[in-house]
C-alpha cells in the first residue's frame, strides 16, 4: 500500500486551488466520529470541516450540509460515511463540490430512499440492536455499537461511540434524494467487507452503479476508525484528481 505522505505529495505538488475536505457523518454519530481522520489530514495541510447534522430528518441534514458547502469558496472534496452517504448524494450538487467519497456508505440513486435502497438485501445484524423512543428517534445497544457498528475498535473507543451517539429519526431511512451528484462528478467509495450494518454485496452494487473507484478494506462498518490511513489515502486520490 502506497504511504500517506506519498499520495499528498502527489496532490499537493500542483499549483491548482486547494480543496476543503467536508466531512458528513452517519446515524448515530456526530462529526467527532471524524476526530482521527481528521488529525490525518490536517497533518498534511488540508483544511477540514466536519458537518454537524441534526439526524432528524435527510431533509434536514442535506440543509445543515448545503449551508457549510456554502460558507465555503474553495473546490471541495464532499464524504460520507454511512447513512451519511444519502447526504452528500444530494447535497453534492453544490456547484463547489468537486468530488464525492463515499465511505460504507449509501449511493442513493435520484427519488430513492435508503430503505427502498436496502430492501432487496438481508437485514443486516446491527438492526436488531436499534431501540426506538416514544418520538421515533432511534438508538443502538452498546452490544449494537461494539459488536455490529464497530467491531474491530478497541472496546474503551465504542463505549465513548456508544455514549456520544447521537439519536437518529426513523423517517431519515424514508427520505428520499431529489438529485445524484455522483450521476455528473468523479466518486470514490470505501467498500467494508466485515459490514455489519450495510451489506457488503450492497456496497459493491452501489459502489459499481456509480462507477466509483473503488477500496476494499477488511473492516468493519466504521473504517475512517479502525482503518483511518487508508481511507485517508482515499480522499488524497480524491484531491490529487481534481487538482492535477
Amino acid at each position: 500500500m502506497q504511504p500517506v505522505s506519498d499520495t499528498t505529495s502527489a496532490a499537493t505538488s500542483s499549483g491548482a486551488q486547494q480543496p476543503t475536505v467536508v466531512l458528513v457523518h452517519g446515524a448515530w454519530a456526530d462529526g467527532s466520529t471524524w476526530s482521527r481522520l481528521i488529525s490525518l489530514l490536517q497533518e498534511k495541510g488540508v483544511n477540514v470541516v466536519a458537518v454537524q447534522n441534526p439526524l432528524t430528518s435527510l431533509a434536514d441534514d442535506i440543509a445543515t450540509t448545503q449551508r457549510a458547502l456554502d460558507n465555503l469558496k474553495d473546490p471541495v472534496v464532499l464524504v460520507g460515511w454511512s447513512y451519511g452517504g444519502a447526504v452528500i448524494t444530494e447535497a453534492g450538487e453544490n456547484d463547489n463540490v468537486k468530488a464525492l467519497v463515499y465511505v460504507a456508505a449509501f449511493a442513493l440513486s435520484e427519488g430513492m430512499s435508503v430503505n427502498e435502497t436496502a430492501k432487496d438485501y438481508p437485514p443486516p445484524s446491527g438492526f436488531s440492536h436499534v431501540q426506538a423512543d416514544k418520538n421515533g428517534f432511534l438508538t443502538l445497544t452498546l452490544e449494537g455499537v461494539q459488536q455490529h457498528l464497530a467491531q474491530d475498535i478497541a472496546p474503551e473507543q465504542t463505549k465513548v461511540i456508544f455514549a456520544t451517539q447521537h439519536p437518529t429519526h426513523a423517517q431519515n431511512f424514508d427520505g428520499k434524494v431529489s438529485a445524484a451528484a455522483w450521476t455528473t462528478k468523479p466518486s470514490w467509495y470505501v467498500v467494508s467487507e466485515q459490514d455489519r450494518m450495510i451489506q457488503p454485496d450492497l456496497q459493491i452494487a452501489m459502489a459499481q452503479k456509480i462507477s466509483a473507484n473503488v477500496t476494499t478494506l477488511q473492516a468493519g462498518h466504521a473504517p475512517h476508525i479502525s482503518r483511518s490511513s487508508e481511507v485517508a489515502k482515499v480522499i488524497f486520490e480524491a484531491i490529487a484528481h481534481i487538482t492535477k
